[in-house]
């Protein structure tokens, strides 16, 4: 329900948290918000979602975030007119690649056929899925509706001020032309790597900046004979003053192709007529007489930009508005969601007042790294005309060795919303899931109820205290925390109301028969204690007091009055 307020006399939209930007990591935010109780407005500049197959993949960790909303399953089936493929070849023309292939070999075969499956790993419950942007972002868009989202679309953000109490924002109606204004505690810009407001805001970016312009050219064209039993993801072509790059969207009639224009030159996007564009087509594929239907023309910019802070005031840049890298690696729409994930619990908590402002730092202490690191490895694969580099071999595999980690959980946090232990602080390409206080929490089989669950399914809308078999104490202490202060906190204790059929947990998660973890609403290791500890209470309200920022909930998490400590 839209609940309105007067600013110098004008009636004004009162919301928690404005999104600009109705793209996969809007929507995402959206959700993830909703899963802990915060409505939002989404404002969207285009009338509907991507039309657009952009990103066309979902990595293992994306998917555990999806399969904490409920929307695994959905993903994966708005993915299946979306045939999985794997391999990156190159050649003169397409024809050409597929006459000196064979066929796909038993490994690639088998690799497809898991991710078609969804199985996991040893690391996850879950497994990569491919589906593209335009698929998926319905899918979240619908849950975000029926979630209780308001998200409008052919609505534009044209202005945005901040003061010390919130955030007033002038809307525009596309259609109508009428002009609203909404009042936000905060903002979430997630409008693109052009992003109007990091740029009302006068945020810089610092990286390697614009590599190359591209031309993204999606079509139908029959080509199944051609690629049946070669499947694949991308194929670079390169003959004579024809360079371009395939994407597969459905390894059938579906495809996009990346070509390179040089404005330097004289070049512009404009003078790529449909005509000129089908051409372009028939003969990267090598086939004279292609039927071409021409479905979309999108300039865009390979480029690697990381905006200097994700914070300022009361606005958070996340997506492409806050880091922009080439889209080989599928990191981009994944890396975005993982932010908006990181962002949602901490803006939760300060909402309900369970949290310090200062908390709110620390998603740009944590996010920036991880995307600083992404971005290099993406630069790194791009080619001097600005594709995906044509190495083949063991070439392409050390190139992409660095990328491996982050396809499943590769990135760790280092800032005040984590109890560090001794030693190097965990970073970007941290995947050493053992317990360690900023990695993500590993991943067990548990059976709860005779039903078998992932230590991953109890996480994801409050803090969590896992504890091994003798940590009864520990579970004692987070039940009287969580009720002294209101602070969502639940506990789990092996042998209690979770079963551990393997025996695992202790060794996956470091901790002796008397320990336990503390696991952050995101699904992060906050605090261990290896062992028990004297006075378990005490340490667990130091530990949160540290990582929500709020020095009072020492007082208040003993018992003892703390002043105007609020819990929701």
């Amino acid at each position: 329900m839209t609940q309105m307020t007067q600013i110098d006399g004008d009636e004004v939209e009162r919301v928690k948290v404005l999104i600009v930007g109705g793209g996969v990591v809007g929507l995402s935010a959206s959700l993830f918000l909703a899963q802990h109780g915060v409505p939002s407005l989404l404002v969207e500049r285009h009338a509907g979602t991507s039309i657009h197959p952009r990103a066309r993949g979902v990595s293992g960790r994306t998917m555990e975030l999806l399969r904490g909303l409920g929307l695994e399953a959905a993903a994966r089936e708005a993915g299946e007119a979306i045939a999985p493929s794997m391999g990156v070849y190159k050649g003169r023309s397409l024809s050409e690649v597929m006459a000196s292939r064979r066929s796909n070999g038993l490994v690639i075969r088998w690799l497809r056929e898991r991710m078609m499956r969804g199985e996991g790993s040893p690391k996850s419950p879950t497994s990569p899925c491919r589906v593209t942007q335009d698929h998926l972002e319905p899918v979240l868009l619908d849950a975000a509706r029926a979630r209780g989202v308001d998200a409008r679309f052919s609505t534009e953000l044209v202005e945005l001020a901040q003061d010390a109490e919130g955030v007033t924002a002038t809307l525009l109606d596309r259609g109508s032309g009428a002009r609203r204004r909404a009042r936000a505690d905060y903002v979430i810009a997630a409008d693109g790597a052009r992003s109007p407001v990091r740029t009302s805001l006068g945020v810089g970016q610092s990286g390697r900046g614009v590599l190359t312009h591209q031309l993204n050219l999606y079509f139908r064209a029959d080509l199944t004979e051609l690629v049946r039993g070669r499947e694949f993801s991308m194929c670079l072509v390169e003959d004579g003053d024809l360079r371009g790059l395939f994407a597969s969207v459905n390894n059938t009639d579906l495809w996009v192709l990346h070509v390179p224009f040089d404005p330097e030159k004289g070049e512009r996007a404009e003078d790529f007529g449909r005509e000129r564009c089908e051409e372009i087509i028939r003969r990267a594929t090598g086939i004279p007489d292609l039927a071409v239907e021409l479905k979309g023309v999108m300039p865009w910019q390979s480029a690697v930009r990381v905006a200097d802070g994700f914070r300022h005031g009361r606005v958070f840049l996340a997506g492409d508005a806050a880091h922009v890298m080439p889209p080989w690696g599928g990191f981009g729409a994944n890396t975005g969601i993982q932010d908006a994930h990181n962002l949602a619990w901490k803006l939760a908590a300060v909402l309900a007042g369970r949290a310090g402002e200062g908390l709110l730092d620390t998603y740009d202490v944590e996010r920036r790294p991880v995307a600083r690191a992404v971005a290099d490895i993406a630069g790194d694969m791009n080619d001097e005309r600005g594709l995906m580099t044509g190495r083949s071999g063991l070439a392409m595999l050390w190139t992409m060795r660095r990328a491996f980690p982050y396809f499943v959980v590769g990135y760790g946090y280092a800032s005040e919303a984590v109890i560090l232990e001794p030693g190097a602080p965990p970073g970007p390409g941290a995947t050493d899931l053992r317990g360690r206080p900023g990695t993500r929490a590993p991943h067990v089989w548990l059976s709860r109820q005779g039903a078998r669950i992932s230590t991953l399914d109890l996480f994801g809308r409050g803090f969590v205290l896992l504890a091994a078999e003798g940590g009864d104490a520990w579970c004692e202490a987070a039940r009287t925390l969580a009720r002294r202060t209101g602070i969502p906190l639940s506990s789990h204790r092996v042998g209690g109301d979770v079963e551990d059929p393997s025996g695992a947990l202790g060794g996956a998660y470091g901790i002796g028969r008397d320990g336990a973890v503390l696991v952050r609403p995101d699904g992060f290791i906050a605090f261990r204690a290896r062992t028990a500890r004297a006075a378990p209470e005490d340490v667990l309200a130091d530990a949160l007091a540290r990582i929500l920022v709020a020095p009072a909930l020492r007082a208040a998490g003993r018992g003892v009055s703390a002043g105007p400590w609020m819990h929701g």
